[in-house]
């Protein structure tokens, strides 16, 4: 019978891609929920920036400069969160990179760095804290997918949509492997969520994504966090294997 994680004493968890967006917002709800919280990015001043900003007196939190598309890099950042409360409860994949780019368009190189970013780093996330995990007997590991990866890419590439259909799988696979350990891997799809690339759409082109949408209106990242720290918390114990769509109605399954 697999065990049932109470998560008592400290809780620890670390969120890649944290430095500014889904990311930023997931790492402060947590906070905001009692975790202490290793943000990881490789933008270091947007990170520190951000860490500052979230954990004022920098006593519930850590900041670590990382690429997580190298397994090396990842490792580091995860012995840091362990040593923040000798073990690591939650793993948020986040990391990722998002390239517009026409099918036909679409070379090697872009397509390989797109892939080491978004899919590698979740394979390399869930190796190293599903064994960690495994061994304490539960935890919670979420990664961040997208309706692209349902549907195709809306807003950027095929390689893009490609990534994210390969984070819905492996998370499948992954929750399928540590279920009888207490371990829960869930998905969350997001789409049309305010922010960075959002934002770069321009104002028109944003007006014109929110007549499509049932719900009349982009999303908040807090709210895509929100549903995050749910998947991390105890009472999400009977949940895995699954993918969560935050996307307003667009998408209905």
């Amino acid at each position: 019978m697999a065990s049932e994680d109470s998560f008592d004493g400290r809780r620890v968890a670390l969120v890649t891609g944290a430095a500014r967006g889904l990311g930023r917002a997931i790492a402060a709800t947590l906070l905001e929920r009692g975790h202490d919280v290793v943000l990881a990015d490789l933008d270091g001043d947007a990170l520190r920036e951000t860490q500052a900003q979230l954990d004022p007196g920098l006593r519930r939190s850590d900041a670590v400069v990382a690429d997580v598309s190298e397994r090396g890099q990842f490792e580091a950042a995860f012995a840091v969160a362990q040593a923040r409360g000798g073990r690591v409860h939650v793993l948020v994949n986040n990391a990722g990179k998002t390239v517009s780019r026409p099918f036909f368009e679409i070379e090697q190189q872009e397509w390989d760095e797109l892939m080491a970013v978004n899919l590698r780093s979740v394979l390399f996330g869930c190796q190293i804290a599903g064994a960690h995990m495994r061994a304490a007997g539960g935890g919670r590991i979420v990664n961040m997918a997208s309706l692209a990866g349902q549907r195709g890419g809306l807003v950027a590439g095929a390689h893009y949509a490609a990534s994210k259909a390969g984070i819905l799988v492996l998370t499948k696979i992954v929750a399928a492997e540590l279920a009888p350990h207490g371990v829960t891997v869930n998905a969350v799809a997001p789409a049309a969520i305010d922010g960075p690339v959002m934002q770069a759409l321009g104002e028109e082109r944003i007006a014109q994504l929110e007549a499509a949408i049932p719900v009349g209106r982009v999303g908040r990242p807090e709210e895509v966090a929100a549903l995050v720290a749910h998947l991390a918390g105890d009472d999400a114990g009977f949940v895995t294997g699954a993918c969560f769509d935050v996307n307003g109605g667009v998408s209905m399954r």
